[in-house]
Formats: structure tokens, C-alpha cells, sequence
């Protein structure tokens, strides 16, 4: 029998022997502060999104895998081509006991569309007209254009709904009371879904620990959590550093846009020429290997062909072979020195050694054209700013619009008429524009696909990697043993 055991552990040694007994609460590390958590305000660091999904549920929910569950809505249509919503409600309490109304979501959706509320998914909800009570257990929301991905949105955890007279959320947690400095959350079981639901026991607890990623890595090396979430370029060095054994790293398919924003269109910067000059100079697949070979690389905004009416457009420069975008480049710089003299390109990125790294890539590539750069925090007065975001949802008009920081007013104005456009077609079409317009313009250089990752105990079995780089707290465990 030992020798079996030993054998065991040798054969978990190979891919990284996790010793983590399935027992007891999931401890979750992120960036952030769960403990300061303001269900006033609309929550941006990946902590309090968890804290946030996990105790204020919205109408639909992300599984594990990415995709689209009941959250306080048991079951929901789609009418009128994607003009309406309708939802019907579960029955459901708040965390004080006091039961969860249509009329209280009816008031709290409009506060998060509303023009006042601070929410980064605002600009990409314009389409929503009206919110509207129509029996105390339905409710609908009506649309003045179709939007066929619409609850996508209603999945992130901005438009969690959170009751703020007596600030609290429904669920599937409670904030326990807890003298750690790591949130204790307790499952409530939910006897409207399954009557024979029994109370939750302590190994279905999770403990949310808001700290730097450096600490989180430290404490699951030490066998003292379970997972470490959140994670992007800027810290995934750490991960090699903190010796995390290679079963128990993820990556996740994240999509959304890695690359550069134009922020200054001045100087050499001015001349779409010499916008693509500097896209065409940077060695992608260098980039990428500096970090992992897993991470995918990009020369194009658009990922896919998603709701537009064309293929994703590229720059002219994106059709070269890595040869001849370099001799490109050096060329357009060259004429540039000799009539204008030295440039300096000012690159704004966030903290983090994975950030350095980047940086040490992108400052060797232009130097190689003959351009010289220099660091600058992020938000910073800047040349090129980083972009580094998921999307939400998956629509070429968010694409294209975070990528407009900006861009030319051919582009912008392509923009707005597809958010305004009437049908799906035309939508599409105008998509279509604006994606065309944004490639001739140069107004984002498109390097790589987001890089997401956790670090995960094997007895998270219930654990996924999906698009969305999202993992519920109550889809991390699978049946005990």
C-alpha cells in the first residue's frame, strides 16, 4: 500500500504533485480589496467582481464554462427580433430575508443604464428604451434596435442587481461574518430550485482574499488557498517565479484586444504612414514567446467576423511578410529623420514585471526601425497607451470602439450609425465601415489576444477555462468524494 501511494505522488510529481485534501472552504486569492467592497458603486478590480457576482446575482449568470445560466430570472424569451426581453422571475430574498420584488429590479436596472450610473458597459446598453414591471413576477426590457447578445451584458458583474436602501445582494452567497481578514462566504440553498436542498456545509465556504498577486501566489505555494484568479501579462512572470508546478497553471481563451492605441497624433504619429510604420515593426510572435508560446497573437482588431458584414480588416502592412514590414517601416523612418529629425515615442503601460518585459519587446523593435522610446505609467500623458481588455460581449462594434481612442472621424462616425442602425443588416454594414475605416486609419496596433490565467488546486474539478477569463465562486467545485 505504500508503495502504491508512493507511486502515486511520484506520477503527481510529473505534472506538479498538489496535496490539497478536497476539504474544507475554497480559498480564492485576487486583485483587490474584497473587504472594501461599496455596493454603491459599480465594481472594477477583479476582487470585488467576485464579491460582487457572488452575493448580487443579476438577472442571467456566467456558468463555468462561459456561458449563460439563471441568475434571479428562471427562464426568459426573446421577441419582436431582439427588441424585447422578457424575463420571469424566481422567487428569491434578499440577504436581509425580505423578498426580492419585480419592482425593486425594475428600479435597479434603470439606476445602472441610467446616465448618471458610473458603468463601464454604458455606452454598449444605448439600445435599452424602456425597463418595465409587467406582472409581479415578469418583467420586461424593451429595446429601440435589436440586440441578439444582449445578455451577455446582463451576466457581468456591473449589472449585478444590488438593492442599495439597505445595501445587499441575493445571492448565491452571504457574506458571513468572519474574523479573518479574507471574506467568508456561505452558500444559500435555494429550496425554490430543489426543495430537498440541504443547508450547505463548511467545505462548500469560500474564502475571498483581496491581495496583490505576488502575496495570493505565495500563499497557494504554500498550500494555503486554492486558487489564484485574475491574472494578466502584467504579473504572469510571477508564476514561473513562485514556482506554481505546471498542473496547476490555466490559461484561458480570453478574447478582447491586446494592443496599442494611438493617444497622440502628432508628429510622426500625425500620417496614418506612420502609424503603420510603427505596427509593422513589432516582431508578434517574439512578443508573445517572451511570456509563453500559448499566447495567441494578433494583426487584426477584429477576432472573428462576429456581427459585421465582412471579414475582420487589416492593414496594409498586415499582408507583408516580416521582412518586408520591417525594411517598410525602416524606410518611412529614415525619410522621416532626414526631414524632421529624432523621434521619441512616449509608451504608456501599467506596473508589473510582465509589463517590463513588454516593454523591453516593444522598445527593441523600434529601435531596430530607428525610434527611440520610453516608459510612462499608464495614466500618463502618452503616444501609445495599452489596451488590455476582455470583451464582454461578444459584438465587433465593442471591439472596434475600445479601439477608437481615438480615430478618425470616418471611423467614429461609422460608429455611431451602427449603434443607431435600425435592423441587424445595416448594423452589420455599418460594423463593417467602421472596421475598414479603423485598419486605413492605424488608429489601434492590434498585438495579441488578451493573456488571462489562474492557478488552480486539482480539486477545483469543476474548474473551465472559457472566453469570458470568468470563474464563479460557485462553479469551482465539483461533487465531493
Amino acid at each position: 500500500m505504500v508503495r502504491v501511494l508512493a507511486l502515486a505522488c511520484l506520477l503527481l510529481l510529473i505534472g506538479g504533485c498538489d496535496r490539497r485534501r478536497d476539504a474544507g472552504a475554497v480559498v480564492v486569492s485576487a486583485p483587490g480589496a474584497a473587504r472594501l467592497i461599496d455596493f454603491g458603486r459599480v465594481p472594477t478590480d477583479p476582487a470585488a467582481r467576485l464579491f460582487t457576482d457572488a452575493t448580487a446575482q443579476g438577472l442571467v449568470r456566467f456558468d463555468a464554462a462561459g456561458g449563460i445560466e439563471p441568475g434571479l430570472a428562471e427562464r426568459w424569451i426573446v421577441t419582436d427580433e431582439g427588441t424585447s426581453y422578457i424575463f420571469r422571475l424566481r422567487e428569491a430574498n434578499w440577504s436581509d430575508g425580505s423578498p426580492v420584488t419585480a419592482a425593486q429590479i425594475v428600479s435597479i436596472l434603470r439606476r445602472r443604464v441610467s446616465a448618471g450610473e458610473r458603468n463601464p458597459l454604458k455606452p454598449f446598453l444605448t439600445a435599452i428604451d424602456e425597463i418595465v414591471e409587467m406582472t409581479p413576477e415578469v418583467i420586461e426590457v424593451r429595446l429601440l434596435r435589436p440586440r441578439p447578445d444582449l445578455l451577455k451584458l446582463f451576466a457581468q458583474p456591473e449589472l449585478a442587481l444590488v438593492r442599495l436602501a439597505r445595501p445587499s445582494g441575493s445571492g448565491p452567497f452571504r457574506d458571513a461574518p468572519s474574523a479573518r481578514s479574507a471574506v467568508l462566504l456561505r452558500p444559500v440553498p435555494d429550496r425554490n430550485r430543489d426543495p430537498d436542498a440541504q443547508a450547505p456545509d463548511a467545505r462548500d465556504d469560500v474564502r475571498l482574499v483581496g491581495e496583490r498577486t505576488a502575496k495570493g501566489l505565495a500563499r497557494f505555494a504554500a498550500g494555503r488557498s486554492d486558487m489564484v484568479t485574475g491574472g494578466t501579462f502584467a504579473d504572469y512572470p510571477l508564476v514561473a517565479a513562485a514556482a506554481i508546478a505546471p498542473a496547476n497553471q490555466r490559461l484561458d481563451p480570453a478574447v478582447g484586444l491586446f494592443g496599442l492605441a494611438i493617444a497622440e497624433r502628432t508628429g510622426f504619429l500625425a500620417d496614418p504612414a506612420g502609424r503603420s510604420a510603427i505596427a509593422a515593426a513589432f516582431n508578434r510572435p517574439a512578443l508573445a514567446a517572451a511570456f509563453t508560446s500559448d499566447w495567441q497573437v494578433a494583426d487584426q482588431i477584429l477576432p472573428d467576423q462576429l456581427d459585421s458584414a465582412a471579414l475582420p480588416a487589416r492593414g496594409d502592412w498586415a499582408a507583408l511578410s516580416t521582412d518586408d514590414r520591417l525594411a517598410a517601416a525602416q524606410t518611412r523612418v529614415a525619410a522621416w529623420l532626414t526631414a524632421q529629425g529624432p523621434i521619441t515615442l512616449r509608451i504608456a503601460l501599467p506596473d508589473g514585471p510582465g509589463a517590463t518585459v513588454l516593454f523591453g519587446s516593444l522598445a527593441r523593435d523600434l529601435r531596430q526601425i530607428g525610434i527611440a522610446s520610453i516608459r510612462v505609467p499608464v495614466d500618463a500623458a502618452a503616444d501609445l497607451r495599452l489596451v488590455d481588455a476582455v470583451a464582454p460581449y461578444d459584438s465587433a462594434r465593442w471591439y472596434l470602439a475600445t479601439a477608437c481612442q481615438p480615430c478618425s472621424p470616418e471611423a467614429e462616425a461609422a460608429l455611431v450609425a451602427a449603434r443607431d442602425a435600425p435592423s441587424l443588416a445595416e448594423r452589420g454594414r455599418r460594423i463593417a465601415e467602421a472596421d475598414a475605416a479603423l485598419a486605413a486609419d492605424g488608429a489601434f496596433i492590434p498585438l495579441a489576444r488578451p493573456l488571462r490565467w489562474s492557478v488552480v488546486a486539482l480539486r477545483l474539478r469543476a474548474w473551465q477555462p472559457n472566453a469570458r477569463a470568468w470563474h464563479p465562486l460557485n462553479r469551482l467545485r465539483g461533487t465531493p468524494n
